[in-house]
């Protein structure tokens, strides 16, 4: 058994050699390289935010799994929060992800995709991400691009500041940061309405009908995730499908560039990209803002319509 050291916190790495990805030869070793490199970028958009883990201990050919709780055996250095479920029952223990020895060993678990709160410690039932989730109706990606141009309109007559990110698995997110001062009602009560207004005005491209029958190959702009204890796929967590796709954030400009799909970026060629362009997300929460004047716009807005 290898380990790895990182300032006072060790890692015992167990089974390196363990393959992952079978149709790419990936390895837990592969996976751990890539957490342990990938830290500096990827930890500002996970601190102090509830993870869900995707797990899949033997490979992707195995029985994958969710893992909400802190494992009992976790190390004492890796940190939780105690918060009670949506319905206000039975507290549990959410594992957190704040150094680059945590990534470590929760990819040591093979952990290979973590999803994140759109919330932090802090304030656990105040978000700070508005977050709209866009995948394709029937395979093909550039309605993708246009329903997130669309969205992004929107957000931004509004008062907010979009980012797009590939997910890494169909499709898009289109997400901006706002000040955690209300519930997770109130942002996804404005994100509804501004899923009304975009089906409203667009009505052959976007729906927000949550029945997929009544879709009618339009993009359903999903806005479910914003609610207590959902979550999202973190920026830079690597999917649980063939080639190792990684969720990543993007220049809105680039949805313009050829061959640009939800899995374009991989493990294979992320570090390539990075180290040509910084991350686009980096200084999200300084453009974060208050809901209650974005609802405010938003009326004023549907008013004019």
């Amino acid at each position: 058994m290898d380990e790895l050291q990182f300032g006072p916190y060790r890692v015992e790495i167990s089974r390196p050699d363990k393959v992952l990805f079978p149709d790419d030869g990936l390895t837990k070793g592969d996976l751990i390289n890539y957490y342990r490199d990938i830290a500096e970028v990827m930890l500002p958009h996970i601190v102090d935010r509830p993870l869900t883990l995707r797990r899949f201990p033997d490979g992707l050919n195995g029985e994958g799994f969710y893992q909400h709780r802190r494992g009992e055996y976790f190390p004492d250095w890796l940190a939780s929060v105690r918060a009670p479920r949506a319905g206000g029952e039975d507290a549990i223990d959410h594992i957190l992800c704040n150094n680059q020895a945590s990534l470590v060993y929760l990819a040591n678990q093979a952990a290979i995709t973590l999803h994140r709160w759109l919330s932090r410690k802090a304030k656990l039932k105040q978000p700070d991400r508005l977050i709209f989730d866009l995948d394709p109706a029937n395979g093909e990606f550039e309605p993708v691009k246009r329903a997130a141009r669309l969205t992004a309109a929107v957000m931004r007559e509004a008062g907010l500041t979009p980012h797009v990110m590939t997910t890494g698995s169909r499709g898009l997110h289109v997400v901006a940061p706002v000040k955690p001062l209300r519930d997770f009602d109130a942002v996804r009560e404005l994100a509804k309405d501004m899923a009304g207004l975009l089906a409203a005005a667009h009505p052959d491209t976007v729906t927000s009908e949550q029945r997929k029958d009544k879709r009618a190959g339009r993009i359903y702009l999903d806005v479910m995730r914003n609610s207590y204890g959902q979550t999202a796929v973190a920026p830079y967590s690597v999917r649980c499908k063939p080639g190792a796709p990684v969720a990543t954030p993007l220049e809105w400009d680039e949805l313009g560039e050829a061959g640009i799909t939800s899995q374009h970026y991989r493990m294979a060629n992320i570090f390539h990209r990075l180290g040509q362009k910084a991350d686009p997300w980096k200084d999200m929460d300084r453009h974060g803002v208050d809901v209650d004047n974005v609802r405010a716009r938003l009326d004023k807005l549907r008013r004019s319509m």
